[in-house]
């Protein structure tokens, strides 16, 4: 098996892990954002599984837009929660406000900074697989 893509594969099955861990145990209300990095995270764990069964190295082809985006989601979101002027820009409008920190670790660990994480050890675990 190709290092790079079992560990792309572990990280996107602890992701969603996570995020369940967070929405049906903790009982964590996710927010517009969080849904949308979940659209792009979720498809990741059986896109990579399959791939990591089947030994398909071009699988970055599939795997590298969904998680590019999902940093871009993760990071702008983040921003949301800890840039003050941000949090004028942001597109949840209603239900549970994309600002609301459920965890603050250290000051600054937040759910969409563990998503941003995942989504960029994904990318470049993809981009390594990529080069080989």
């Amino acid at each position: 098996m190709n290092k790079a893509l079992g560990f792309a594969w572990i990280t996107a099955i602890i992701a969603m892990l996570g995020s369940l861990y967070f929405s049906e145990v903790m009982k964590f209300i996710p927010c517009t954002l969080c849904w949308y990095q979940r659209i792009l995270m979720y498809p990741l764990v059986f896109i990579l599984g399959v791939a990591v069964f089947n030994h398909d190295t071009k699988v970055y082809k599939y795997v590298l837009p969904l998680s590019i985006i999902g940093m871009f989601v993760s990071i702008y979101h983040y921003s949301i929660q800890k840039i003050p002027f941000m949090k004028e820009i942001q597109v949840c409008t209603s239900g549970v406000p994309c600002s609301g920190q459920y965890i603050n670790w250290l000051g600054f660990i937040t759910i969409p900074l563990l998503a941003f994480i995942a989504f960029t050890f994904i990318t470049i675990a993809m981009v390594k697989i990529r080069k080989n």
